[in-house]
């Protein structure tokens, strides 16, 4: 039976259900269809419990540029009114975060990696293990060896032992900011470390640097990086030392480098066999790493190399000088002239090594304190010399606390009795440790006729008389009866 038909007869939902077989619901919508015209019915809107904070959420995604999360977010959408759910609130503001990402998205392009042109290279750790990783951006061909530091010397070492792997130098490096091939920045441009540059002028190829911040800048050797992590160190690892880790790189990087790459669906290790044509030819020589620095000599006529201090002549203060280290010696070399100016034994870092010719004879067993004068008086009475300057010393050795204003009265005496017989009372005062203006005044009333102290003498020997000697027997009792 027809429900539109069943509803007129019975005039009610659950009756016209029941005679058709169906539900009232379906009555209902049927009814409400017919009565329409034949279109379904339009139904109110429905809110949400979150629209009362919706601007509030896309204000502060807005301002965070998209950063912020629901945890942070709550607090102030429940002090706002909200009073749904958490899980609600969250999908309220991934909404809002997605749909600011959608217009800020600051878009990339691809890279495009002309054959024969950049290196790509990196540091990574891993479980205390540093890995040094490179890849050359067109052939996707890479380099992973193991190291036990991060310095320039062992970078430029590992960068050294990649060029020949690869039979040829690519154009440029492009290198992360690491401190050991940085020397500084300047106007968010990197300046390369003095090493760094005479070590791309051996080989050449030119020294460059990613963006700060900006990982799609050398995204090529972050994967790298990654995938040795995951794939060589921690199936691996740990390794019984250097040489059979590197090993064991070496074994890694021919299995990656002879399988097809999932980016250029290719062969890295049959690309590299073309673009090694397009590689700069490697020097005759390799570049001399780690054998020779150049150092500073600071003011205390030193230099400083591996954290430990090493003396070299005075006269070198504030010029450049060659390190070089062999057998367990330290070399100093003048760097325009080749003359070795030093000579000392490696010693442990925080250690010095001082020579005595170098400051022009051993140091004194006592530290000088010279006596500088400043006020008038002080100049007045210093101006005597040696004997003014032992008097003042041996006052505050003594502890006369008084000296200071007693310089005046000093100065007076001076005055009064002349500079000759002043010298001598004060001579005489040092001599005896007397340090008061008093003391100076009784000498010079004594006057000049005083004895003055003699250092002794040597031992006296005299010649005694010889006298007539009574044995012992004539003082026995039984002598007397």
């Amino acid at each position: 039976m027809d429900i539109i038909s069943a509803y007129r007869e019975v005039g009610t939902y659950r009756g016209a259900a029941q005679v058709t077989g169906t539900t009232h619901k379906t009555v209902k919508r049927v009814i409400a269809r017919h009565e329409a015209g034949g279109a379904a019915p339009e139904g109110a809107p429905r809110g949400h419990n979150y629209d009362i904070v919706a601007a509030l959420v896309a204000e502060r995604v807005e301002k965070t540029a998209g950063r912020i999360s629901a945890k942070r977010l709550l607090p102030a959408a429940r002090a706002a009114g909200y009073a749904g759910s958490a899980r609600n609130f969250r999908r309220l503001v991934a909404e809002a975060r997605q749909a600011w990402r959608r217009d800020h998205h600051r878009g990339r392009r691809p890279a495009t990696w002309p054959p024969g042109e950049y290196l790509v290279i990196d540091w990574g750790s891993e479980g205390g293990l540093h890995v040094f990783c490179a890849v050359l951006a067109w052939s996707r061909f890479r380099f992973v060896r193991f190291a036990a530091d991060e310095r320039a010397e062992t970078t430029l070492a590992l960068l050294a032992e990649c060029f020949e792997v690869l039979g040829g130098v690519p154009g440029t490096v492009l290198a992360d900011r690491m401190g050991c091939l940085k020397g500084g920045v300047v106007a968010n441009v990197v300046v390369p470390a003095p090493e760094y540059v005479r070590f791309a002028a051996h080989y050449g190829f030119r020294p460059d640097f990613c963006e700060a911040a900006d990982p799609e800048s050398k995204g090529i050797v972050e994967n790298l990086v990654g995938y040795a992590k995951a794939d060589l160190i921690v199936p691996q690892a740990p390794f019984s030392g250097f040489t059979a880790a590197n090993a064991a790189a070496a074994e890694w990087c021919a299995e990656v480098n002879g399988a097809v790459h999932s980016e250029i669906c290719a062969v890295p290790a049959e690309r590299l066999m073309i673009e090694r044509e397009l590689l700069a030819p490697l020097p005759s020589l390799r570049a001399a790493i780690g054998k020779s620095v150049t150092r500073k000599v600071d003011r205390l006529s030193c230099i400083r190399f591996a954290s430990a201090r090493y003396s070299v002549p005075a006269r070198l203060i504030g010029t450049q000088v060659t390190v070089r280290v062999d057998d367990g010696r330290l070399l100093a070399v003048m760097t325009s002239t080749g003359e070795i100016v030093a000579e000392h034994t490696l010693v442990a870092p925080g250690e010095a090594s001082v020579r005595d010719e170098h400051y022009g004879g051993p140091r004194p067993d006592t530290p000088r304190r010279a006596v500088r004068p400043k006020t008038v008086a002080e100049k007045q009475f210093c101006a005597l010399g040696p004997v003014a300057e032992a008097f003042i010393t041996g006052a505050a050795a003594a502890g006369h606390t008084r000296l200071g204003p007693e310089l005046a009265e000093l100065n007076t005496l001076r005055a009064a009795h002349g500079e000759q017989e002043f010298l001598a009372a004060l001579d005489r005062a040092v001599a005896f440790g007397r340090w008061r203006a008093a003391d100076v005044r009784s000498i010079l009333a004594a006057g000049a006729g005083l004895p003055l102290p003699q250092a002794a003498g040597d031992r006296l020997a005299v010649a005694l008389p010889a006298v007539p000697v009574r044995p012992l027997a004539d003082y026995a009792i039984g002598s007397l009866s």
